[in-house]
């Protein structure tokens, strides 16, 4: 025979907590992108993008 109580994982027996407020979106604005990072970037992806061919061996 189960115990109704035993069966409740007390973790969920209470609610959430609330949200950190870092992840709301009304808070500070990031800072843009310098130039230099922009380019180190642009760099960064055209790398992981580039796909080689295939060697015909």
């Amino acid at each position: 025979m189960s115990n109704a109580r035993r069966d409740v994982d007390p973790a969920l027996a209470y609610p959430e907590p609330p949200a950190s407020p870092l992840w709301h979106r009304h808070g500070a604005k990031a800072r843009p992108l310098t130039d230099a990072q922009r380019k180190r970037n642009r760099e960064l992806l055209d790398i992981g993008q580039y796909k080689p061919r295939k060697s015909a061996a």
